[in-house]
């Protein structure tokens, strides 16, 4: 069951989708609030701060990739995509703007609270667990496992709770290179399932655009072409 506090904002314009999928979540114990296009989807939002959003792309008035777009630019706060486009490159783009998980309709309501319940887990689950506690250091960033941050100096550099999985995964590593496989586990655990292991080079691309790293001339990550990613090698510049 979802706790208390987990509240969802399910934004959907077809009447029928969005009281199916109200009523499973309720029936799981999420709190939900709903919006039936993009404008007020961005209300909602800002005014009821949720813990997942459930976002269909095809919307009135905003589409659901701007409403992403928006809410990325002001918080971090998970959203399952929805969308009647499921090929891989529509997947890919979802998750590269911004989406956590990506759902193709037609869905089973079920597979969608399941999936909303994972996406919370994965979000919450740093806080308390074993070996999860104290502090990773690379380069000059800090990653402080106990409040899901990284700081560099005193500036906290904002990332999604699988950016940064990501991050102390790699850190963890200690300079020794890890597939997308082992990376997919490290992020999304049990809950890999069919998570295309291309999702891994659209958070490590989203991750170095954060930390104001490059591809080319790596400071914090580095690609193994057809192998995966480690952590550069922390000297000291």
């Amino acid at each position: 069951m979802a706790r208390p506090a987990d509240k969802v904002l399910v934004v959907e314009d077809d009447p029928k989708i969005l009281h199916l999928v109200r009523t499973y979540l309720e029936r799981d114990g999420f709190r939900v609030q709903t919006a039936r296009d993009g404008r007020e989807a961005l209300d909602r939002f800002r005014a009821d701060r949720p813990a997942l959003i459930v976002l269909d792309l095809m919307l009135p008035e905003v589409d659901g990739m701007a409403v992403c777009r928006s809410v990325r630019a002001e918080s971090e706060v998970p959203i399952l995509m929805l969308s009647a486009r499921g090929s891989v490159a529509d997947r890919i783009y979802g998750i590269n703007e911004g989406a956590d998980d990506y759902l193709p309709k037609p869905f089973s309501p079920a597979e969608l609270v399941t999936r909303a319940r994972a996406i919370l887990r994965r979000a919450t689950r740093a806080e308390g667990a074993p070996g999860a506690s104290g502090e990773l250091r690379h380069r000059d960033l800090v990653i402080d496992l106990d409040r899901y941050e990284v700081h560099r100096g005193q500036r906290e550099i904002r990332l999604t709770a699988v950016e940064f999985r990501l991050l102390a995964a790699l850190v963890r590593a200690g300079g020794r290179v890890l597939t997308r496989d082992h990376l997919l586990d490290a992020v999304y655990g049990v809950d890999a399932g069919e998570i295309l292991d291309r999702t891994i080079d659209v958070h490590v691309g989203r991750l170095r655009e954060k930390l104001g790293d490059r591809a080319d001339e790596p400071r914090y990550i580095a690609t193994l072409r057809g192998v995966g990613y480690r952590a550069t090698r922390d000297e000291r510049a």
